[in-house]
């Protein structure tokens, strides 16, 4: 049944007076219509706003370069300073997260992003930018680690990966819009509105977010239904809101399978890094396209990347339906993924530049069919409760290995050429796989396990 898109935002109301139970299971809503998904496309939408707001860097990189007489090196350095405070934020967030709530978090986190990205229209040059993506960085970095545990909230096991290819939409989806908004506004009207105009639009969303979201437990606008298929599908029947440590967190690490996650997640985010940072660039430097013609072309490898997410979520998500284990189904999205990317190699060295792009289109599908699975890994091995401190840790542990890949693809570039770097963005997401199969026998809650 289609549901109109005028419905799509309304909230369904109880009819059963609260005081009376239940005399039969209620049928859940029809799928769409449901508010969990509502949850969904926001956490997309704010995913998105965080990505124009960093993709604005990428975007005006050639101009940037020009304008203040940057090297690769230091062009490598200042995305890297992003990448560094955003991991160590991700470390510090998690737990912040737990305390405070998803709502609180979200709404602090964004604030606060919007605003540092909007300053960087006062950026005057290598320190000053190095500066500023540093602060952005860190207040960036709430925005995965929130956005899953929102998720855990949500969403039932059987969900979760199509929920979080949904979440994961928003990388792609802002990569998509950055190279002809942004482009197009720093051809039109300068590169600062590039970066002016994605913190106007963030602000604009956290208004919408206090007004929308609220845990199942309390959310006004939920069915029972739905309230119950949330509660019964969480791990154990433990609450989504609750309180961590990192003495508790800590503890975890005695599990080869969070080992292997952290390995795995360290050399899985540098190939996503390298495209969002330096694709236009790459483009710029090796193909001579200007800053039209990257607003032009730019923008299908992370459409390609937006359908990776959704085909990846959205398979899992069918074989559990179907039967199959959480950690086939799992595993069998992490190793398709990883066994695409190799055939992608000849993207830096063919003629056309159509092919090159085709081909990156179709590493960046590959990559986050991949990711879609493989980041829903914490969320299947741990209790909601915990899942914003662990996803913090998690994510944290990829933006360190983004940070070391980005830094070093400038040197490489700068003194050998972009031949190692596509070879290295192979290697890397074959090795990710590898380290998923060998430290993860099987993909279950740890909490239900004897340590």
């Amino acid at each position: 049944m289609v549901v109109p898109v005028a419905r799509l935002w309304c909230h369904t109301r109880l009819t059963a007076p609260p005081s009376l139970p239940l005399r039969r299971p209620m049928p859940p809503p029809p799928a769409w219509s449901a508010i969990r998904w509502r949850i969904a496309i926001l956490l997309c939408v704010v995913t998105t706003i965080n990505y124009l707001d960093r993709q604005a860097l990428a975007v005006t990189g050639p101009l940037l370069i020009d304008e203040f007489g940057l090297s690769n090196t230091q062009f490598g350095l200042v995305n890297s300073a992003f990448l560094l405070t955003y991991a160590a934020g991700q470390l510090l967030v998690g737990p912040f997260i737990d305390r405070v709530g998803t709502r609180r978090a979200f709404s602090i986190a964004v604030v606060a992003w919007s605003l540092a990205g909007m300053l960087h229209a006062a950026g005057r040059g290598f320190a000053s930018l190095l500066v500023l993506r540093s602060l952005l960085g860190v207040t960036e970095s709430v925005n995965f680690p929130a956005a899953l545990k929102a998720v855990a909230e949500w969403f039932p096991r059987a969900d979760r990966s199509l929920a979080i290819g949904i979440v994961t939409v928003g990388p792609g989806l802002g990569a998509v819009l950055a190279p002809p908004l942004l482009g197009g506004l720093a051809a039109a009207c300068g590169w600062q509105a590039a970066f002016l105009v994605p913190g106007a639009i963030g602000l604009l969303w956290w208004l919408l977010w206090r007004k929308w979201y609220e845990l199942p437990e309390r959310h006004a606008g939920i069915s029972a239904a739905e309230r119950e298929l949330i509660i019964a599908g969480r791990e154990s029947g433990e609450p989504a809101a609750g309180r961590s440590s990192w003495r508790q967190l800590a503890g975890y690490l005695r599990y080869r399978e969070v080992r292997g996650l952290l390995l795995a997640r360290f050399v899985n985010d540098g190939g996503f890094f390298f495209f969002v940072a330096w694709l236009p660039t790459w483009l710029y430097q090796t193909r001579g396209f200007d800053i039209r013609q990257i607003a032009a072309f730019a923008w299908v490898p992370f459409l390609a990347a937006d359908l990776g997410s959704l085909a990846g979520g959205w398979v899992s998500q069918q074989l559990i339906a179907r039967g199959s284990s959480v950690d086939r189904a799992r595993k069998l999205g992490i190793w398709a993924g990883a066994l695409l990317i190799p055939l992608t190699l000849p993207a830096v060295s063919v003629d056309s530049a159509g092919t090159a792009i085709a081909l990156v289109a179709l590493a960046m599908f590959a990559i986050q069919f991949k990711a879609s699975n493989l980041f829903a890994l914490p969320v299947d091995l741990f209790p909601a409760r915990e899942v914003g401190s662990v996803w913090g840790l998690f994510g944290a542990v990829g933006s360190f290995g983004g940070m070391a890949f980005v830094a070093v693809v400038g040197w490489v570039t700068e003194h050998y050429s972009y031949v190692p770097v596509f070879a290295a963005v192979v290697m890397t997401q074959l090795l990710s796989a590898v380290f998923v199969s060998w430290f993860v026998p099987r993909i279950e809650p740890l909490a239900r396990r004897a340590p």
